[in-house]
């Protein structure tokens, strides 16, 4: 049910907001502020402008029927703007839906090899090189914090920054269990194995967000070690950072000195206690992550991906779509299954509400 009154206000608050920025009465922070409101209503405005003509249209052909001469053309103008008005009301309960703040941030992401061994490692490269791809193809920039590589290529774990606006509203439905079936490359005998990895999605948190208190946390330094990445060398750089309230613990060693270690390993602490904080407050209100697109649960199985069939299949929302190759590459196919699985979590939202 649209609420007049309240797409009225939300018309009068634009109109307000886009007054105050042109009058350059406001500055810094509290431009900042507006500029994002105006953003957001700005998707709104033309949605709620759509609605009220489509009413008024209804009204005008409704009071036309009276007229002899003008029935039929206002009977098949209403019957046309009949048959738009609940596609238009849908799309606005879509638009008034409250947002995730988190939404607009970058992501720290981890994706670490379970089950299956060094085939379990590969397929975790394959969804680093998988979100990587679509990453850079959105515009947006990858950063790897740390990673634990094999020898064949894959990751034992891997944590890596997604910078870029939305990116976290994109990504977020990337968390769980992924599950790949194909004949490893180490199978001689052509026997296909199921293997598979996790995958967790937290949005950059910023200082404002998460205050870390110097006596909840102890900073180890030592000597990065391994395969690691590029930067990798022989001094006393690499940064761990334990957060005693939780018991978290960060690694960084990817980075070229101890203090740019540091400020990456204290970024990834950051966002896992924003995250917490985040499934703490949602769960006590039984809010978003009650739903299963969007409960967040890294032990939940969410996809299969399957070569001999070329397939990949979402068990959240039975989604198989037969384009492994293109989503893999981070193509266009995972922008389908991403914008499913959000209009999946949409719906579920608005059938919540009534």
């Amino acid at each position: 049910m649209i609420v007049e009154q309240k797409l009225k206000d939300i018309q009068i608050r634009f109109a307000d907001i886009e007054a105050q920025m042109n009058s350059g009465s406001v500055s810094g922070d509290e431009l900042t502020k507006l500029s994002k409101e105006y953003s957001r209503l700005s998707e709104i405005i033309p949605l709620i402008n759509e609605y009220f003509q489509v009413v008024a249209g209804i009204a005008d052909a409704r009071e036309m029927q009276h007229d002899a001469e003008l029935r039929e053309i206002a009977t098949e103008q209403l019957h046309e703007l009949n048959h738009r008005l609940p596609d238009i009301e849908k799309n606005l309960q879509i638009a008034l839906l409250p947002r995730d703040d988190a939404d607009d941030n970058s992501v720290i992401m981890e994706i670490r090899a379970g089950v299956g061994g060094e085939e379990s490692a590969l397929f975790a490269g394959d969804l680093y090189n998988q979100y990587k791809s679509y990453a850079l193809r959105q515009g947006w920039k990858v950063e790897v914090i740390e990673e634990n590589a094999t020898s064949l290529r894959g990751y034992k774990e891997i944590v890596f920054k997604i910078d870029g606006a939305g990116a976290y509203g994109r990504m977020k439905f990337e968390s769980g269990i992924h599950r790949v079936q194909r004949v490893p490359e180490t199978e001689a005998g052509g026997r296909i194995h199921t293997s598979a990895a996790s995958v967790a999605v937290m949005p950059e948190a910023k200082e404002i967000d998460v205050v870390i208190e110097d006596k909840d946390i102890r900073i180890d330094i030592f000597r990065a070690s391994g395969a690691g990445g590029q930067h990798v060398n022989k001094t006393d750089s690499a940064i761990r950072i334990t957060h005693f309230p939780t018991g978290i613990v960060v690694t960084c060693q990817n980075e070229r000195s101890q203090l740019q270690n540091k400020i990456a390993a204290m970024s990834v602490l950051r966002s896992k206690l924003y995250e917490k904080q985040r499934m703490e407050q949602e769960s006590a209100s039984n809010a978003s992550r009650q739903s299963m697109v969007g409960s967040g649960d890294r032990s939940e199985k969410i996809r299969t991906y399957n070569f001999p069939e070329q397939r990949v299949t979402d068990h959240r929302i039975k989604l198989t779509l037969y384009k492994l190759d293109d989503i893999l590459a981070g193509g266009v196919a995972l922008d389908e299954m991403i914008d499913a699985l959000i209009a999946a979590d949409q719906l579920e939202r608005l059938a919540n509400m009534e």
